[in-house]
């Protein structure tokens, strides 16, 4: 994405109180950028459970992961001369994930909800630690952190190992564009590399920040997706004739719904009855139309039980041991198992890939002499000269089909698919992470159907306006607005032509949220 000029970014302040999706969002695309609080009292507590930490280990306490091996070796001791160095120990042997690393947007998501979690104040980690993740926020310094290998319990610890590791100037970082040594990187800003202390490594990787920030993109993106469908599915009706009473108030207020009324009112407010001839051959309209709120409703509800739960996690304290600074204790349990967020990305995919299925379905009666009430076939728009040799949306329309067809076979549920491992101490574990990857990959997919939707229900649009079978002036704003825009950037599809180039910039508008759709 396209990030906003320093002087016009929001500053989003870490303080250990309630952070939303929208602010990490916010942070993952370049509006925003993050603050550390230098509150006193902020600062204190902190520092207060970096200080018991270190005094009881010290002392000879038994610290899980300060003074004992991780995991299954949690009953090796380990001897007072050695424990300084565990951390390293922690993420060096972590450093074996594969796949293509995260996308510096979904880095930054992650980096963003670590650092929220550790102000919560139960990590043991010092205020310095978090200055440094801090900066690397703020400067734009990401770690290159491979996408496959965490089981989402114990926390997303290969993933954030590579966190871990730059913050003492190991391994790689993107920076200005480039995948860089984060020590050549440190050189070049003066930055001098953090000594991770004792509980600090296990603090920054036994954890769920990678499938909360990840989740926290997968809303944010969702919930743009709502809109569009909707705005898309009102430019199908327009094109295909549709009958506006469909979405009738009086009607959805027999079946409230909280997303579906929402969705119905949208595109009431695009389709205001009797602007548009009524068929007389037919009442209902397919259900792709139809009960386009039924499916996007299900969608903007799954979305606040999603955004409930990915918003707890990532304003809780997720790693293992916790520790109390004010009572001096230490909490040994498992809040690194990551097993609501896995519960929201598998529903939320579900959802998603529902929508892609609905858009594909009108993309099908766009395209379709047979359904589409007199629109050409495919939506060419050539001549009859031309007509025998043109084919319009048809290979558009099937990669949709295959794009929602993968999309559709992604929504398998991760979360069932737990595996024991780790000589079967991690015996029953989340899969959260795959979860939120997979349910970003199904968000993209769709987004692709999207967009194919938007440019064919324009050109269905535009097909009857140029026939005068439509008004533009007699149209509501927002279709009207939506048409506008996106001939802002596509022209009528006359004679055939490649459409990669357009699919991709309206992709690319959509993922910018280029467009404001509804209040």
């Amino acid at each position: 994405m396209t990030s906003a000029s320093p002087a016009h970014r929001d500053r989003i302040v870490f303080d250990g109180a309630d952070l939303t999706i929208e602010a990490v969002d916010a942070i993952a695309a370049g509006r925003a950028r993050a603050l550390l609080s230098e509150d006193s009292d902020f600062i204190g507590t902190i520092e207060a459970g970096a200080g018991f930490v270190q005094r009881l280990w010290q002392e000879d306490g038994v610290v899980y992961g300060v003074t004992t091996g991780y995991g299954d070796s949690c009953g090796v001791s380990i001897p007072p001369t050695q424990v300084e160095q565990l951390p390293r120990q922690l993420y060096t042997f972590h450093g074996c994930g594969l796949g293509e690393p995260f996308s510096v947007e979904e880095t930054r998501a992650v980096v963003a909800a670590r650092l929220a979690s550790l102000c919560q104040g139960y990590s043991g980690v010092r205020y310095q630690l978090l200055q440094h993740l801090q900066r690397l926020l703020y400067e734009d310094v990401m770690p290159v952190m491979p996408s496959e290998g965490s089981v989402g319990a114990s926390g997303d610890l290969t993933p954030l190992s590579y966190l871990a590791a730059v913050l003492e100037g190991q391994r790689e970082v993107w920076h200005r564009g480039k995948r860089l040594p984060a020590s050549e990187v440190f050189s070049q800003l003066d930055w001098q590399p953090l000594q991770l202390q004792p509980k600090e490594g296990l603090a920054l990787m036994n954890g769920t920040a990678v499938m909360t920030g990840l989740a926290c993109l997968a809303i944010a993106r969702a919930r743009y997706l709502a809109q569009l469908a909707s705005r898309v599915t009102a430019l199908c009706s327009l094109a295909l004739r549709g009958n506006a009473f469909h979405f009738d108030p009086a009607l959805f207020a027999a079946k409230p719904h909280p997303g579906q009324v929402r969705c119905a009112a949208w595109l009431h407010s695009d389709l205001r009855e009797g602007e548009l001839p009524r068929n007389s051959d037919r009442l209902q309209d397919r259900y792709s139309l139809r009960c386009a709120p039924h499916v996007i409703g299900v969608l903007l509800d799954t979305l606040d039980f999603a955004g409930s739960l990915v918003t707890t996690e990532l304003n809780s304290a997720n790693d293992n041991p916790l520790i109390d600074p004010s009572g001096e204790h230490v909490m040994h349990g498992g809040h690194f198992y990551g097993g609501h967020v896995a519960m929201a990305m598998d529903s939320l995919k579900t959802a998603v890939a529902n929508v892609a299925d609905l858009l594909d379905r009108q993309l099908a009666q766009l395209m379709d002499p047979r359904q589409n009430h007199g629109l050409p076939a495919n939506l060419s728009g050539a001549g009859a000269d031309l007509q025998a040799i043109s084919h319009g949306f048809k290979a558009v329309q099937i990669g949709a089909s295959a794009w929602t067809a993968e999309a559709l076979k992604l929504t398998m549920p991760a979360s069932v698919f737990s595996r024991s491992t780790e000589c079967h101490n991690q015996d029953k574990v989340s899969m959260g992470t795959i979860a939120a990857r997979d349910c970003l990959r199904v968000q993209t997919l769709t987004e692709q159907v999207a967009a194919a939707g938007l440019l064919a229900g324009w050109q269905g649009v535009q097909l009857r306006l140029d026939r005068q079978e439509l008004s533009l002036d007699a149209l509501r704003e927002g279709p009207r607005q939506s048409i506008a825009q996106v001939a802002e950037h596509f022209s009528l599809l006359v004679d055939d032509r490649a459409l990669e180039s357009e699919l991709r910039g309206t992709l690319d508008a959509i993922r910018r949220r280029h467009w404001v759709l509804y209040d």
